[in-house]
């Protein structure tokens, strides 16, 4: 439920009165900020963007994963197996039985910027955390933080909040496991209304035991271990049936890949890390990767394949160790380094290196993975040539109906008018009618956020063929806002966000769109950028303040709340909210419902369930799902 004081709206300062008041600059005007205040005066430099919690890539997850940073790193230097996390509400503990923080520093390393032991290049050689900075932000982010450190039978702790120090103790005789033990609430101050998400927990844990097989990770009571490595993660993440042939898995000093290639996935697919981070975003290694793959195919078949060709359907992962990598931004989310480190060559001639010797070999050995891999690469040219025509004839289709005038009112970060340094907050609305759109363009942040209209309800998808993204207006359109027939690589938005009406067309339309994703685009999902837009049901008000309701226990809430007499109004779709009002819903207090796929089910089976012919299965499913709502609402009533 959304509250708005309308009172308050009378002290705002318009900018012309603002520009006519005379502006001082004296000595008054300079200021020292502290370390906690910088952080939580400007907390996207240190995580990205805030967020709720319904993005994966939202802080109070960086903030998790700065933490665990440090306890990876301890496994990695040999110390501790195991590492425990619970997240119960809004507190999160960590705990790991490394070598424990030196007693005498355990307030320093959590409160003195550039301050920690990853500047000693012998004890952390290739760290996963940011030197000096990770869990002082943490710290200062938070209105609870306490650290525990025991080694040699002793122990130290010290609790914060806000990054202020409220307490601290020496123990000179513990019987406690030696390592160190982490626990911290994020500032609901920083971060409104936040709620964690397991899923988008376990998934980063999943990552960090595939990168060091040999870890166990407990969270929750669960427990999360890998024998193979990045094999395990593309078993885990993609249905065995759909894979072409076996994972080819290549290791070698400070390298891993695993290779394979799907059935019926268009696009290709990359799971990408440096020294055990998950770069969402790629960089220097993924590129030098793609480039080996192809050069190694080509000289292995002595023909010179397209790129697209041979890396199309594509499903592969690589991890890289580097000394003292640099990435392009506080959440290491892209590598910009292009050295190794020590007396290794570059990232890309070490990659290409591996890569050429490691699956040439591979082939040479396995005839059959040889064979078919051809076979797809042939299919691949194949259908390339016979789309070619329609390729062009689409793009320059695209050009001629004025995608950025028509359909795509774009954010002044793609506009150039703005640094591309927001990358994180980029979101595209895809909705529905002159209305809906029109009331979402008014209201939204131009610097970041665009609009997309749809034309009425889109084609479904299911079964049909690349083909048909080109033909249809609609759909080769939206592709092209995204800039993703090549792949993700330059996936124009972070956030992609289907608007459409709470009723069944609603519904509807984001059921056509989901499978247009999913049948051409599924990375898209797989990599947490697909959301709904929540938007209120109701809206209800008196003279003096005015709440927004999401759902009828809201509305009968916010009607106790009152003190006179409710005005309540039935939002019957998008275009009837005004805005003014429609501010509140995309801007800080935006509610975002992350679409995420069905492990149980293969992409292909869920597409035929939801989107095939009627079928027996399908209509008991919908009888037993009406029939457990219907309780329910019985119930409440």
């Amino acid at each position: 439920m959304l509250k708005v004081n309308l009172a308050s709206t009378a002290n705002l300062i318009t900018i012309s009165d603002y520009m006519s008041k005379e502006t001082k600059y004296t000595e008054d005007n300079i200021r020292s900020l502290d370390w906690k205040e910088h952080i939580r005066m400007r907390p996207g430099m240190y995580i990205g963007k805030l967020g709720d919690g319904s993005s994966a890539d939202d802080g109070i997850y960086i903030l998790v994963k700065e933490v665990l940073d440090n306890s990876i790193d301890e496994y990695v230097m040999g110390a501790g197996k195991t590492i425990e996390i619970s997240i119960h509400g809004s507190k999160v503990t960590v705990r790991d039985y490394g070598r424990g923080i030196p007693l005498g520093k355990v307030v320093d390393v959590v409160s003195k910027m550039n301050t920690g032991g990853k500047y000693d290049s012998k004890a952390f050689k290739k760290s996963v955390g940011l030197n000096g900075v990770g869990t002082k932000a943490v710290n200062a982010l938070s209105s609870f933080f306490r650290v525990e450190s025991t080694r040699e039978g002793k122990s130290a702790s010290a609790e914060f909040s806000q990054g202020n120090l409220e307490n601290q103790e020496f123990l000179e005789e513990t019987s406690r496991r030696k390592g160190t033990k982490v626990s911290f609430i994020p500032d609901e101050t920083i971060f409104k209304k936040y709620k964690f998400r397991n899923e988008y927990v376990a998934k980063m844990l999943k990552n960090y035991v595939y990168l060091n097989p040999g870890l166990t990770i407990i969270f929750n009571g669960e427990k999360y271990f890998s024998e193979n490595g990045l094999k395990d993660l593309l078993e885990d993440n993609n249905n065995k049936e759909d894979m072409l042939y076996p994972i080819i898995h290549l290791k070698g000093d400070d390298i891993e890949v695993a290779i394979t290639h799907s059935k019926t996935q268009y696009s290709e697919e990359y799971h990408s890390f440096v020294n055990g981070q998950h770069t969402t975003q790629g960089g220097t290694h993924q590129s030098a990767f793609r480039e080996a793959i192809v050069k190694t195919i080509r000289e292995f078949y002595s023909k010179s394949f397209e790129a697209s060709d041979v890396r199309k359907s594509i499903i592969s992962a690589i991890a890289i160790k580097v000394m003292e990598p640099v990435f392009e931004s506080q959440t290491k989310t892209k590598l910009g380094s292009t050295e190794m480190g020590g007396d290794l060559p570059t990232v890309r001639t070490y990659i290409n290196d591996f890569v050429k010797t490691k699956l040439d070999n591979f082939l040479h050995r396995n005839t059959e993975v040889a064979e078919k891999l051809q076979k797809k690469i042939m299919q691949a040219e194949k259908e390339r040539k016979e789309l070619s025509g329609i390729r062009k004839l689409a793009r320059d289709r695209a050009k001629k109906s004025s995608l950025h005038n028509k359909k795509l009112r774009d954010c002044r970060i793609h506009l150039g008018d703005i640094k591309k340094q927001n990358y994180l907050e980029t979101t595209l609305f895809i909705t529905e009618g002159d209305s809906a759109s029109g009331s979402i363009t008014k209201s939204r942040n131009v610097n970041t956020q665009a609009v997309f209209s749809l034309k009425g309800k889109p084609l479904n998808s299911f079964g049909l063929s690349k083909k048909i993204v080109y033909e249809n207006e609609e759909f080769n359109l939206l592709q092209a806002a995204l800039n993703i027939e090549d792949g993700l690589e330059d996936l124009r938005y972070n956030n992609i966000v289907i608007a459409t009406d709470a009723d069944v067309d609603g519904m509807h339309i984001r059921l056509l769109l989901i499978t247009f994703f999913l049948q051409f685009f599924p990375e898209l999902i797989k990599e947490g950028h697909l959301y709904i837009l929540e938007t209120p049901l109701f809206r209800v008000r008196d003279k003096k303040q005015t709440f927004y309701c999401y759902s009828e226990e809201e509305k009968r809430d916010a009607i106790k709340n009152l003190r006179g007499k409710p005005e309540i109004t039935r939002f019957k779709g998008l275009g009837e909210i005004s805005p003014n009002e429609f501010v509140h819903f995309i801007g800080d207090d935006i509610r975002l419902d992350p679409v995420m796929l069905d492990k149980e089910m293969s992409i292909e089976q869920m597409l035929q369930f939801y989107m095939g012919k009627n079928t027996p299965d399908r209509q008991k499913f919908i009888i037993e799902n009406l029939k457990v709502e219907l309780d329910t609402i019985e119930e409440e009533v």
